[in-house]
């Protein structure tokens, strides 16, 4: 879609959205979001809610120039800034004075969403409006999606009604109470200075850097006989991952979506330390499984249940000696 159609897209007002709660209506909503996340210049600060924890961050965005740029500065807990050029992403990490680079496709981190099919929403979930309040002093409409399984969260979206942007974002569980919430405090949506996208850390070149090792791989091996409704495998990789007591491991990624929540399978060598307890944190649950001498990690923002099922369905393929 050109630049144009899409601030076309950004700019349409209320009226002519002519909201009802229908699937198409949702979709619109969705697909107005996702290109104002992109497109539009914004700064603010929102706000993470996942369990009892609670985290604050202050976002600079700029989608008006020839390149996509963002600026986030975690504003609890050890400090910590990230900065995304394109699809560079460079985390500075101030109380280590390391650098981290990653490459990776901007993705649906709030408030970005990815846009969904009709047949998908429309198989997984219903639709349906309710009256949206002030978030962060911008009127909004709302809609929420419900799921019709227990493999699924149901998820409330409100929307600047002005601009179509993600404003809040909740998580529901199986018994309707909020596991996740995204929303922004503070919000201003119009031009920003180059300054502000700059990491406010002054000079890191004494620093050490450590470069994402990260590369495609073929998984095929690895068989997943079953994942929630709509969830797709996007990507196969095999990336390096460091304990906490800062050794370096090689692990295998197995990596699924349906643009609302993600599903991840890590395979790494079997070692006894490792724990079968379940972790619960949020919307987030994972599970931890021995597969002969492989050690699996599943882990996602879906319930429990349907964490443990895609655990119960991999499978490892006999391979034939060349």
């Amino acid at each position: 879609m050109g630049r144009a159609i899409c601030l076309w897209l950004i700019g349409m007002t209320t009226a002519s959205l002519a909201f009802a709660g229908t699937t198409d209506d949702a979709l619109a909503l969705l697909e107005r979001a996702h290109f104002a996340a992109r497109q539009l210049d914004y700064r603010g600060e929102f706000i993470l809610q996942r369990g009892l924890e609670v985290g604050h961050t202050r976002i600079v965005h700029q989608g008006s120039g020839t390149q996509e740029q963002e600026r986030l500065q975690s504003l609890d807990g050890e400090p910590r800034e990230t900065l995304r050029r394109g699809d560079e992403i460079r985390i500075y990490l101030p109380r280590h004075r390391k650098m981290v680079v990653e490459r990776s496709k901007p993705d649906a981190r709030f408030p970005a969403l990815v846009p969904l099919s009709g047949p998908q929403v429309e198989r997984d979930y219903a639709v349906r409006s309710f009256p949206g309040h002030q978030v962060a002093g911008r009127e909004t409409l709302a809609i929420a999606l419900d799921t019709r399984d227990a493999f699924h969260y149901s998820y409330r979206f409100w929307f600047d009604r002005a601009s179509g942007l993600l404003v809040r974002r909740q998580t529901m569980n199986e018994e309707g109470a909020v596991v996740e919430q995204l929303s922004f405090r503070q919000l201003e949506i119009g031009p920003v200075l180059q300054t502000q996208l700059m990491p406010a850390l002054g000079n890191t070149r004494s620093w050490q850097v450590d470069r994402s090792h990260m590369r495609a791989v073929d998984l095929s091996h690895w068989r997943v006989g079953w994942v929630p409704s709509g969830f797709m495998r996007i990507a196969t990789l095999s990336r390096q991952m460091t304990s906490t007591s800062g050794k370096v491991r090689d692990v295998d990624h197995l990596l699924y979506s349906n643009g609302l929540s993600s599903l991840s399978i890590f395979i790494e060598p079997w070692s006894a330390e490792r724990s079968l307890s379940p972790l619960r944190l949020g919307a987030l649950n994972m599970v931890g499984k021995r597969h002969g001498k492989f050690w699996l990690t599943i882990v996602g923002d879906v319930p429990m249940l349907a964490v443990r099922q895609v655990a119960d369905a991999v499978e490892l393929a006999q391979i034939s000696p060349k």
